[in-house]
Protein backbone atom coordinates (compact mmCIF):
# COMPACT_ATOMS: atom_id res chain seq x y z
CA UNK A 1 0.00 0.00 0.00
CA UNK A 2 1.64 3.01 -1.22
CA UNK A 3 2.64 5.54 1.76
CA UNK A 4 0.98 8.65 3.11
CA UNK A 5 3.18 10.74 1.25
CA UNK A 6 2.16 9.15 -2.19
CA UNK A 7 -1.47 9.76 -2.14
CA UNK A 8 -1.75 13.44 -3.86
CA UNK A 9 -4.09 12.64 -6.82
CA UNK A 10 -7.12 10.62 -7.21
CA UNK A 11 -6.04 6.77 -7.22
CA UNK A 12 -8.59 4.49 -9.18
CA UNK A 13 -11.12 5.28 -11.58
CA UNK A 14 -14.01 6.12 -9.28
CA UNK A 15 -11.94 9.35 -8.57
CA UNK A 16 -12.63 10.23 -12.06
CA UNK A 17 -15.65 8.95 -13.54
CA UNK A 18 -18.44 9.32 -11.46
CA UNK A 19 -21.39 10.15 -13.09
CA UNK A 20 -25.32 11.31 -11.89
CA UNK A 21 -26.39 7.88 -13.45
CA UNK A 22 -23.82 5.79 -11.41
CA UNK A 23 -24.41 7.91 -8.61
CA UNK A 24 -27.58 7.13 -7.92
CA UNK A 25 -27.32 3.40 -9.15
CA UNK A 26 -24.69 3.67 -6.40
CA UNK A 27 -27.19 4.98 -3.29
CA UNK A 28 -29.84 2.18 -4.81
CA UNK A 29 -27.73 -0.14 -4.61
CA UNK A 30 -27.14 0.61 -0.59
CA UNK A 31 -30.97 1.18 0.08
CA UNK A 32 -31.10 -2.38 -1.00
CA UNK A 33 -28.56 -3.97 0.63
CA UNK A 34 -30.07 -1.88 4.02
CA UNK A 35 -33.40 -3.45 3.14
CA UNK A 36 -31.66 -6.74 2.85
CA UNK A 37 -29.96 -5.91 6.43
CA UNK A 38 -32.99 -5.65 7.79
CA UNK A 39 -34.64 -8.62 6.37
CA UNK A 40 -32.18 -10.50 8.22
CA UNK A 41 -32.40 -8.92 11.39
CA UNK A 42 -36.54 -9.37 11.32
CA UNK A 43 -35.64 -12.99 10.22
CA UNK A 44 -33.61 -13.34 12.84
CA UNK A 45 -36.11 -11.90 15.51
CA UNK A 46 -38.89 -14.08 14.14
CA UNK A 47 -36.90 -16.97 14.64
CA UNK A 48 -35.78 -16.45 17.75
CA UNK A 49 -39.31 -15.93 18.95
CA UNK A 50 -40.23 -18.88 17.34
CA UNK A 51 -37.41 -21.23 19.11
CA UNK A 52 -38.25 -19.79 22.63
CA UNK A 53 -42.10 -19.25 22.63
CA UNK A 54 -43.08 -21.07 19.14
CA UNK A 55 -44.31 -18.12 17.34
CA UNK A 56 -43.59 -14.96 16.11
CA UNK A 57 -42.71 -12.18 18.36
CA UNK A 58 -45.68 -9.55 19.47
CA UNK A 59 -43.42 -6.79 19.07
CA UNK A 60 -41.87 -7.50 15.57
CA UNK A 61 -43.67 -4.78 14.12
CA UNK A 62 -42.79 -2.23 16.64
CA UNK A 63 -39.17 -3.45 15.85
CA UNK A 64 -39.36 -3.30 12.53
CA UNK A 65 -41.05 -0.03 12.26
CA UNK A 66 -38.36 1.68 14.96
CA UNK A 67 -35.12 -0.40 13.25
CA UNK A 68 -35.97 0.47 9.68
CA UNK A 69 -37.06 3.95 10.72
CA UNK A 70 -33.06 4.68 12.05
CA UNK A 71 -31.85 3.40 8.88
CA UNK A 72 -33.80 5.02 6.80
CA UNK A 73 -32.95 7.94 8.25
CA UNK A 74 -29.55 7.09 8.11
CA UNK A 75 -29.61 6.42 4.53
CA UNK A 76 -31.20 9.56 3.79
CA UNK A 77 -28.81 11.97 5.55
CA UNK A 78 -25.89 10.01 3.44
CA UNK A 79 -27.69 10.36 0.42
CA UNK A 80 -28.23 14.29 0.79
CA UNK A 81 -24.50 15.26 2.60
CA UNK A 82 -22.27 12.22 1.41
CA UNK A 83 -23.64 10.86 -1.89
CA UNK A 84 -20.70 9.53 -3.45
CA UNK A 85 -20.04 7.23 -0.36
CA UNK A 86 -19.17 4.04 -0.12
CA UNK A 87 -22.14 1.83 -1.23
CA UNK A 88 -21.56 -1.02 1.36
CA UNK A 89 -20.12 0.33 4.95
CA UNK A 90 -23.55 1.66 6.57
CA UNK A 91 -25.41 -1.23 5.63
CA UNK A 92 -22.63 -3.81 7.03
CA UNK A 93 -22.67 -2.07 10.36
CA UNK A 94 -26.73 -1.96 10.15
CA UNK A 95 -26.41 -5.28 9.84
CA UNK A 96 -24.39 -5.96 12.76
CA UNK A 97 -26.15 -3.55 14.68
CA UNK A 98 -29.26 -5.63 14.41
CA UNK A 99 -27.66 -8.94 14.98
CA UNK A 100 -26.69 -7.52 18.28
CA UNK A 101 -30.51 -6.29 19.20
CA UNK A 102 -31.85 -9.23 18.61
CA UNK A 103 -29.11 -11.28 20.77
CA UNK A 104 -29.58 -8.78 23.41
CA UNK A 105 -33.56 -9.40 23.58
CA UNK A 106 -32.88 -13.02 23.49
CA UNK A 107 -30.94 -12.51 26.48
CA UNK A 108 -32.89 -10.37 28.40
CA UNK A 109 -35.29 -13.48 28.03
CA UNK A 110 -33.01 -15.91 29.22
CA UNK A 111 -32.71 -14.09 32.29
CA UNK A 112 -36.23 -13.60 32.96
CA UNK A 113 -36.32 -17.00 32.45
CA UNK A 114 -33.91 -17.22 35.17
CA UNK A 115 -34.89 -15.45 37.09
CA UNK A 116 -38.54 -16.76 37.38
CA UNK A 117 -36.92 -20.49 37.78
CA UNK A 118 -35.07 -19.12 41.00
CA UNK A 119 -38.32 -17.01 42.05
CA UNK A 120 -35.99 -13.68 41.84
CA UNK A 121 -37.94 -10.70 40.17
CA UNK A 122 -36.44 -10.29 36.35
CA UNK A 123 -33.99 -7.97 36.03
CA UNK A 124 -34.54 -4.90 33.88
CA UNK A 125 -34.43 -5.45 29.81
CA UNK A 126 -31.90 -4.02 28.15
CA UNK A 127 -32.94 -4.47 24.59
CA UNK A 128 -35.11 -1.09 24.95
CA UNK A 129 -32.19 0.65 26.22
CA UNK A 130 -29.80 -0.20 23.09
CA UNK A 131 -32.23 0.61 20.73
CA UNK A 132 -32.24 3.93 22.54
CA UNK A 133 -29.06 4.52 21.94
CA UNK A 134 -28.75 2.81 18.58
CA UNK A 135 -31.32 6.17 17.33
CA UNK A 136 -29.04 8.44 19.20
CA UNK A 137 -25.34 6.72 17.39
CA UNK A 138 -28.06 7.19 14.18
CA UNK A 139 -28.48 10.97 14.99
CA UNK A 140 -24.43 11.78 15.93
CA UNK A 141 -23.96 9.82 12.53
CA UNK A 142 -26.20 12.32 11.19
CA UNK A 143 -24.41 15.34 12.84
CA UNK A 144 -21.03 13.89 12.00
CA UNK A 145 -22.06 14.31 8.33
CA UNK A 146 -23.42 17.73 8.70
CA UNK A 147 -21.03 19.01 10.57
CA UNK A 148 -18.03 17.59 9.02
CA UNK A 149 -18.21 18.87 5.70
CA UNK A 150 -14.52 18.32 4.63
CA UNK A 151 -12.38 15.84 6.69
CA UNK A 152 -9.38 17.86 6.40
CA UNK A 153 -10.91 20.72 8.07
CA UNK A 154 -10.19 17.85 10.92
CA UNK A 155 -6.35 18.23 10.63
CA UNK A 156 -6.37 21.82 12.52
CA UNK A 157 -7.34 20.53 15.76
CA UNK A 158 -4.16 17.62 15.67
CA UNK A 159 -2.66 18.91 18.96
CA UNK A 160 -6.77 19.72 20.56
CA UNK A 161 -7.82 16.22 19.73
CA UNK A 162 -4.67 14.88 21.83
CA UNK A 163 -5.40 16.94 24.84
CA UNK A 164 -9.25 16.06 24.20
CA UNK A 165 -8.54 12.33 24.38
CA UNK A 166 -5.49 12.34 26.98
CA UNK A 167 -8.22 14.29 29.35
CA UNK A 168 -10.89 11.58 28.07
CA UNK A 169 -8.87 9.04 29.10
CA UNK A 170 -7.74 10.67 32.68
CA UNK A 171 -11.40 11.23 33.62
CA UNK A 172 -11.85 7.58 35.07
CA UNK A 173 -8.86 8.34 37.46
CA UNK A 174 -11.15 11.33 38.92
CA UNK A 175 -11.77 10.70 42.93
CA UNK A 176 -16.10 10.87 42.73
CA UNK A 177 -16.13 10.75 39.17
CA UNK A 178 -15.13 7.55 37.88
CA UNK A 179 -15.83 4.26 39.03
CA UNK A 180 -15.07 0.58 38.80
CA UNK A 181 -16.92 -2.45 37.36
CA UNK A 182 -15.75 -5.77 36.75
CA UNK A 183 -12.32 -5.06 37.79
CA UNK A 184 -11.41 -1.83 35.54
CA UNK A 185 -11.82 1.70 36.16
CA UNK A 186 -12.78 2.94 32.76
CA UNK A 187 -16.40 4.33 33.57
CA UNK A 188 -17.03 7.83 34.97
CA UNK A 189 -20.84 8.25 36.56
CA UNK A 190 -22.94 11.18 36.45
CA UNK A 191 -25.74 10.59 38.41
CA UNK A 192 -27.70 7.70 37.05
CA UNK A 193 -26.26 7.69 33.80
CA UNK A 194 -22.68 5.92 33.36
CA UNK A 195 -20.07 6.81 30.32
CA UNK A 196 -17.01 5.32 29.18
CA UNK A 197 -14.63 8.13 27.81
CA UNK A 198 -12.30 5.79 26.39
CA UNK A 199 -14.69 5.03 23.59
CA UNK A 200 -14.48 8.80 22.15
CA UNK A 201 -10.76 9.09 23.08
CA UNK A 202 -10.11 6.64 20.36
CA UNK A 203 -11.75 8.91 17.62
CA UNK A 204 -9.73 11.68 19.38
CA UNK A 205 -6.61 10.14 19.36
CA UNK A 206 -6.97 8.62 15.90
CA UNK A 207 -7.63 12.32 14.71
CA UNK A 208 -4.08 13.13 16.67
CA UNK A 209 -2.26 10.19 15.33
CA UNK A 210 -3.03 10.85 11.61
CA UNK A 211 -2.59 15.08 12.06
CA UNK A 212 0.88 14.25 13.42
CA UNK A 213 2.55 11.86 10.70
CA UNK A 214 1.36 13.92 8.25
CA UNK A 215 4.07 16.52 10.05
CA UNK A 216 6.47 14.07 10.64
CA UNK A 217 5.91 11.04 8.52
CA UNK A 218 9.69 12.00 6.49
CA UNK A 219 11.54 12.68 9.58
CA UNK A 220 10.65 9.19 11.12
CA UNK A 221 11.24 7.69 7.86
CA UNK A 222 15.30 8.22 7.95
CA UNK A 223 17.35 5.02 9.57
CA UNK A 224 20.15 6.01 11.05
CA UNK A 225 21.53 2.81 12.21
CA UNK A 226 21.34 -1.01 11.59
CA UNK A 227 21.14 -2.90 14.51
CA UNK A 228 20.48 -7.11 13.77
CA UNK A 229 19.05 -6.74 10.09
CA UNK A 230 16.46 -3.74 11.51
CA UNK A 231 17.00 0.00 10.35
CA UNK A 232 16.39 2.25 13.41
CA UNK A 233 15.53 5.45 13.31
CA UNK A 234 17.20 8.41 15.32
CA UNK A 235 16.96 8.22 18.60
CA UNK A 236 15.25 11.13 18.91
CA UNK A 237 12.73 10.45 16.84
CA UNK A 238 11.54 7.31 18.89
CA UNK A 239 10.32 10.04 21.04
CA UNK A 240 6.28 9.52 19.78
CA UNK A 241 6.27 6.07 19.82
CA UNK A 242 7.88 5.65 22.99
CA UNK A 243 5.44 7.94 24.43
CA UNK A 244 2.20 6.61 23.52
CA UNK A 245 3.94 3.27 25.15
CA UNK A 246 3.63 4.82 28.09
CA UNK A 247 0.75 6.42 28.18
CA UNK A 248 -0.83 3.03 27.29
CA UNK A 249 1.34 1.02 29.78
CA UNK A 250 -0.19 3.88 32.33
CA UNK A 251 -3.65 3.05 31.14
CA UNK A 252 -2.74 -0.26 31.90
CA UNK A 253 -1.83 -0.05 35.76
CA UNK A 254 -3.94 2.63 36.85
CA UNK A 255 -7.48 1.50 34.95
CA UNK A 256 -6.79 -2.03 34.58
CA UNK A 257 -7.76 -1.91 31.47
CA UNK A 258 -5.31 -4.16 29.13
CA UNK A 259 -7.91 -3.85 26.10
CA UNK A 260 -7.61 -0.07 26.11
CA UNK A 261 -3.66 -0.32 26.07
CA UNK A 262 -3.46 -2.67 23.11
CA UNK A 263 -6.50 -0.93 21.17
CA UNK A 264 -4.28 2.82 21.24
CA UNK A 265 -0.65 1.21 20.83
CA UNK A 266 -1.68 -1.00 18.06
CA UNK A 267 -2.94 1.54 16.00
CA UNK A 268 -0.09 3.77 16.14
CA UNK A 269 1.93 1.76 15.21
CA UNK A 270 0.26 0.55 12.64
CA UNK A 271 -0.35 4.17 11.34
CA UNK A 272 3.93 4.63 11.80
CA UNK A 273 3.93 1.59 9.30
CA UNK A 274 1.76 3.20 6.68
CA UNK A 275 2.73 6.58 7.01
CA UNK A 276 6.62 5.61 6.73
CA UNK A 277 6.36 2.70 5.01
CA UNK A 278 9.31 0.77 7.14
CA UNK A 279 9.06 -2.66 8.70
CA UNK A 280 10.81 -1.59 11.34
CA UNK A 281 8.57 0.25 13.05
CA UNK A 282 6.53 -3.17 13.38
CA UNK A 283 9.31 -4.62 14.42
CA UNK A 284 9.70 -1.91 17.18
CA UNK A 285 6.32 -2.06 18.20
CA UNK A 286 6.22 -5.32 18.61
CA UNK A 287 8.96 -5.84 20.76
CA UNK A 288 7.73 -2.71 23.45
CA UNK A 289 4.25 -4.62 23.33
CA UNK A 290 6.49 -7.87 24.52
CA UNK A 291 8.93 -5.76 26.93
CA UNK A 292 5.41 -3.92 28.50
CA UNK A 293 3.61 -6.92 28.82
CA UNK A 294 6.72 -9.15 31.05
CA UNK A 295 7.09 -5.96 32.96
CA UNK A 296 3.19 -5.77 33.82
CA UNK A 297 3.06 -9.27 34.81
CA UNK A 298 6.17 -9.06 36.75
CA UNK A 299 4.72 -5.65 38.37
CA UNK A 300 1.21 -6.47 38.60
CA UNK A 301 -1.11 -9.27 40.26
CA UNK A 302 -4.00 -8.36 37.92
CA UNK A 303 -2.26 -9.11 35.02
CA UNK A 304 -0.67 -12.13 36.51
CA UNK A 305 -4.32 -13.66 36.71
CA UNK A 306 -5.35 -12.47 33.25
CA UNK A 307 -2.39 -14.71 31.69
CA UNK A 308 -2.69 -17.59 34.47
CA UNK A 309 -6.80 -17.94 33.07
CA UNK A 310 -5.80 -17.42 29.39
CA UNK A 311 -3.12 -20.11 30.10
CA UNK A 312 -5.09 -23.11 31.84
CA UNK A 313 -8.72 -21.46 32.77
CA UNK A 314 -9.43 -25.23 33.92
CA UNK A 315 -7.02 -24.94 36.54
CA UNK A 316 -9.59 -23.08 38.53
CA UNK A 317 -13.25 -23.25 36.12
CA UNK A 318 -15.29 -22.17 39.44
CA UNK A 319 -13.34 -19.28 40.38
CA UNK A 320 -10.70 -16.87 38.16
CA UNK A 321 -11.34 -19.14 35.18
CA UNK A 322 -15.11 -19.44 35.42
CA UNK A 323 -15.78 -16.89 32.57
CA UNK A 324 -13.62 -18.40 29.84
CA UNK A 325 -14.88 -21.91 30.75
CA UNK A 326 -18.17 -20.59 30.30
CA UNK A 327 -17.83 -19.52 27.29
CA UNK A 328 -15.93 -22.29 25.78
CA UNK A 329 -18.30 -24.81 26.91
CA UNK A 330 -21.00 -22.36 25.15
CA UNK A 331 -18.99 -22.46 21.87
CA UNK A 332 -18.07 -26.31 22.12
CA UNK A 333 -22.11 -27.18 22.59
CA UNK A 334 -22.87 -24.62 19.78
CA UNK A 335 -20.83 -27.08 17.09
CA UNK A 336 -20.79 -26.29 13.47
CA UNK A 337 -24.87 -25.17 12.88
CA UNK A 338 -25.32 -24.01 16.25
CA UNK A 339 -28.49 -24.39 18.44
CA UNK A 340 -30.15 -22.25 16.89
CA UNK A 341 -31.56 -18.85 18.57
CA UNK A 342 -33.76 -19.42 21.46
CA UNK A 343 -32.94 -23.43 21.98
CA UNK A 344 -29.15 -22.52 23.80
CA UNK A 345 -28.62 -21.17 27.22
CA UNK A 346 -26.47 -18.75 26.48
CA UNK A 347 -27.41 -16.93 30.13
CA UNK A 348 -25.08 -19.27 31.28
CA UNK A 349 -22.28 -17.61 30.28
CA UNK A 350 -21.21 -14.13 32.60
CA UNK A 351 -21.56 -10.86 31.16
CA UNK A 352 -23.08 -12.21 27.89
CA UNK A 353 -24.54 -9.29 26.61
CA UNK A 354 -21.21 -6.86 26.96
CA UNK A 355 -17.64 -8.94 26.69
CA UNK A 356 -18.75 -12.52 25.93
CA UNK A 357 -21.37 -11.81 23.78
CA UNK A 358 -19.56 -13.50 20.66
CA UNK A 359 -19.34 -16.40 22.64
CA UNK A 360 -23.21 -16.43 23.29
CA UNK A 361 -23.75 -16.00 19.65
CA UNK A 362 -21.67 -18.94 18.58
CA UNK A 363 -23.85 -21.21 20.80
CA UNK A 364 -26.79 -20.30 19.09
CA UNK A 365 -25.64 -19.57 15.14
CA UNK A 366 -22.46 -22.24 15.43
CA UNK A 367 -19.18 -22.21 14.06
CA UNK A 368 -21.13 -20.72 10.55
CA UNK A 369 -22.94 -18.03 12.00
CA UNK A 370 -19.96 -16.72 13.92
CA UNK A 371 -17.64 -17.49 10.78
CA UNK A 372 -20.40 -14.89 8.73
CA UNK A 373 -20.03 -12.15 11.55
CA UNK A 374 -16.01 -11.91 11.05
CA UNK A 375 -16.57 -12.21 7.31
CA UNK A 376 -19.23 -9.09 7.70
CA UNK A 377 -16.68 -7.37 10.31
CA UNK A 378 -14.03 -7.82 7.18
CA UNK A 379 -15.92 -6.21 4.64
CA UNK A 380 -16.33 -3.40 7.31
CA UNK A 381 -12.23 -2.75 7.65
CA UNK A 382 -11.66 -3.81 3.74
CA UNK A 383 -14.10 -1.51 2.48
CA UNK A 384 -11.79 1.24 5.11
CA UNK A 385 -8.71 0.23 3.78
CA UNK A 386 -9.98 0.87 0.62
CA UNK A 387 -11.30 4.49 1.45
CA UNK A 388 -7.65 4.84 2.78
CA UNK A 389 -5.84 3.69 -0.49
CA UNK A 390 -8.48 5.73 -2.35
CA UNK A 391 -8.09 9.19 -0.46
CA UNK A 392 -6.61 12.35 -2.16
CA UNK A 393 -4.77 13.66 0.92
CA UNK A 394 -2.26 12.53 3.20
CA UNK A 395 -4.38 12.90 6.35
CA UNK A 396 -7.29 11.22 4.70
CA UNK A 397 -5.43 8.32 4.28
CA UNK A 398 -3.74 8.05 7.71
CA UNK A 399 -7.17 8.91 9.48
CA UNK A 400 -9.29 6.30 7.18
CA UNK A 401 -6.54 3.48 7.96
CA UNK A 402 -6.51 4.79 11.26
CA UNK A 403 -10.08 4.04 12.01
CA UNK A 404 -10.13 0.61 10.24
CA UNK A 405 -7.45 -0.32 12.34
CA UNK A 406 -9.59 0.33 15.27
CA UNK A 407 -12.13 -1.86 14.39
CA UNK A 408 -9.88 -4.54 13.05
CA UNK A 409 -7.42 -4.50 16.39
CA UNK A 410 -10.96 -4.33 18.66
CA UNK A 411 -12.70 -7.40 16.77
CA UNK A 412 -9.36 -9.23 17.14
CA UNK A 413 -8.99 -8.68 20.67
CA UNK A 414 -12.17 -9.15 21.86
CA UNK A 415 -13.12 -12.74 19.23
CA UNK A 416 -9.07 -13.56 20.16
CA UNK A 417 -9.62 -13.03 23.82
CA UNK A 418 -12.87 -15.08 24.26
CA UNK A 419 -11.52 -17.83 22.28
CA UNK A 420 -8.68 -18.47 24.46
CA UNK A 421 -6.01 -17.01 21.29
CA UNK A 422 -4.93 -14.21 23.55
CA UNK A 423 -5.46 -13.20 27.23
CA UNK A 424 -8.73 -11.61 28.03
CA UNK A 425 -8.75 -8.13 27.75
CA UNK A 426 -12.74 -6.55 28.51
CA UNK A 427 -13.72 -4.92 25.88
CA UNK A 428 -16.98 -4.53 23.92
CA UNK A 429 -17.52 -6.23 20.00
CA UNK A 430 -18.09 -3.17 17.92
CA UNK A 431 -22.28 -2.85 17.12
CA UNK A 432 -23.21 -5.80 18.58
CA UNK A 433 -21.77 -5.58 22.42
CA UNK A 434 -25.08 -4.10 24.68
CA UNK A 435 -23.42 -0.49 25.92
CA UNK A 436 -24.27 3.09 25.03
CA UNK A 437 -20.55 4.82 24.63
CA UNK A 438 -19.48 1.78 22.80
CA UNK A 439 -22.14 1.85 20.20
CA UNK A 440 -23.04 5.89 19.85
CA UNK A 441 -18.58 6.33 19.31
CA UNK A 442 -18.79 3.53 16.58
CA UNK A 443 -21.74 4.77 14.39
CA UNK A 444 -19.59 8.68 14.82
CA UNK A 445 -16.60 6.83 13.67
CA UNK A 446 -18.36 5.29 10.51
CA UNK A 447 -19.87 8.53 9.61
CA UNK A 448 -16.17 9.89 9.33
CA UNK A 449 -15.48 6.89 7.25
CA UNK A 450 -18.28 7.40 4.57
CA UNK A 451 -17.28 11.25 5.00
CA UNK A 452 -13.54 10.06 3.82
CA UNK A 453 -14.95 7.79 0.97
CA UNK A 454 -17.18 10.87 -0.13
CA UNK A 455 -14.35 13.19 -1.00
CA UNK A 456 -12.28 10.11 -2.59
CA UNK A 457 -14.92 9.19 -5.06
CA UNK A 458 -16.28 12.22 -5.50
CA UNK A 459 -15.77 13.69 -8.96
CA UNK A 460 -12.53 16.22 -9.42
CA UNK A 461 -14.06 19.58 -11.07
CA UNK A 462 -12.96 20.23 -14.39
CA UNK A 463 -9.57 21.98 -15.25
CA UNK A 464 -10.04 25.19 -15.74
CA UNK A 465 -8.59 26.61 -19.25
CA UNK A 466 -5.85 28.79 -19.29
CA UNK A 467 -7.27 31.80 -20.92
CA UNK A 468 -9.92 31.79 -18.41
CA UNK A 469 -7.46 31.21 -15.61
CA UNK A 470 -5.32 34.54 -16.63
CA UNK A 471 -8.38 36.45 -17.06
CA UNK A 472 -9.32 35.51 -13.71
CA UNK A 473 -6.28 36.66 -12.37
CA UNK A 474 -6.74 39.83 -14.19
CA UNK A 475 -9.68 40.73 -12.39
CA UNK A 476 -8.21 39.91 -9.11
CA UNK A 477 -5.03 42.21 -9.39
Amino acid sequence: MPGAGAVSAPVGPSATTVTPASTASRRNAELGLLVFALAVALAAFATLGLGVDGAVPARIGSYAAGFGGLLLVAHLALRRFAPYADPVLLPAVALLNGIGLVMIYRLDIAEAASAERAGRPAPAPDALSQITWTALGVVLFVAVLVLVRDHRGLQRFTYTAMAAGLVLLLLPLVPGLGTRIFGAQIWIRVGPFSFQPGEVAKIALTIFFAGYLVLKRDVLALARRRVLGVDLPRMRDLGPIVVVWLVCLGILVFERDLGTAVLFFGSFVMLLYVATERRSWLILGTLMVLAGGWLAYQAFAHVRTRIDIWLDPFADPQGAGFQLVQGLYGLAAGGLLGSGLGQGRPDLIPVAKTDFIVDALGEELGLTGLMALLLLYGIVVERGLRTAIAARDSFGTLLAAGLSFILAIQVFVVVGGVTRLIPLTGLTTPFLSYGGSSLVANWALVALLLRISDAARRPAPPPVPETQEALTQVVRR
